[in-house]
């Protein structure tokens, strides 16, 4: 039995078995036993195929989704699901922000609830980067079609791009700080996201629902896990697109 599955991702992503056995740092030969034989790679090389060809692992190798190991894994990630972001008590917030020590990464379009809740956030932020902590902030462009058709979907009117801004606004003393960086980007905004060090908090979108009456899911890293890597990759494929904002304009630049 062969995995046709594989082989058509490698052929799809204009690859081939060298490039790909290169790109995870193994045999050429361990790749084709593994389209051949159908063989179950370690499950380091499995993560790191998967990242390579842009796919879930179960896609590639559905004999995971019934491995009991893997849903451990699973249920390990999840933290908490809440029916709304409305319904995360705010101390919990506080809680992530104050035990945030490396990584501190916003997704948002205008995210203006948190900083009206933290009246004290942008100074946190400034102290976490002052502390070492690397702090990006995603927010999106108050003059994109991406915000302007959310806002339209929701029946905000110019409410949204008006909330972006007073959001930027909020944040000038920490632009251009060292170790925060702020950015805007133009894409759809499927999820909001909010990371604290191994936590993920992710506000799910529905067509029409305001964010704060959407559910959240919890995420912590855990070893072996799939679910968290898989939205921090997502965030990191939105900061490459987005501009940097002016330190003294508040402006994308």
């Amino acid at each position: 039995m062969t995995n046709e599955r594989l082989r058509n991702q490698i052929a799809a992503g204009g690859l081939t078995v060298n490039v790909l056995a290169e790109r995870i740092d193994v045999d050429p030969k361990t790749v084709e036993r593994w389209i051949t034989k159908d063989r179950l790679p370690h499950r380091n090389h499995r993560s790191r195929s998967a990242q390579a060809l842009d796919v879930d692992e179960e896609y590639l190798w559905p004999q995971l989704l019934d491995d009991p190991r893997v849903q451990s894994i699973r249920q390990t990630e999840l933290l908490n699901l809440y029916p709304r972001r409305s319904s995360i008590p705010a101390d919990h917030w506080a809680n992530l922000i104050h035990g945030t020590h490396d990584h501190l990464d916003v997704l948002v379009y205008s995210g203006l609830f948190l900083l009206d809740s933290h009246a004290d956030l942008t100074e946190q932020i400034v102290a976490k980067a002052d502390d070492g902590a690397k702090v990006r902030l995603l927010f999106g462009d108050p003059d994109s079609p991406a915000v302007r058709g959310r806002a339209q979907e929701e029946g905000l009117g110019e409410n949204l791009s008006a909330r972006i801004r007073v959001s930027l606004d909020l944040l000038k003393p920490a632009l251009g700080r060292s170790g925060v960086e702020v950015r805007t980007h133009t894409t759809t905004l499927y999820n909001s996201m909010y990371r604290f060090d191994e936590h993920l908090l992710i506000n799910i979108h529905a067509y029409g629902s305001s964010a704060a009456q959407n559910p959240v899911i919890h995420l912590r890293n855990s070893p072996g896990g799939q679910l968290f890597a898989h939205f921090v990759h997502a965030f990191d494929r939105v900061w490459d697109t987005a501009a940097s904002v002016d330190a003294s304009a508040g402006v994308p630049l």
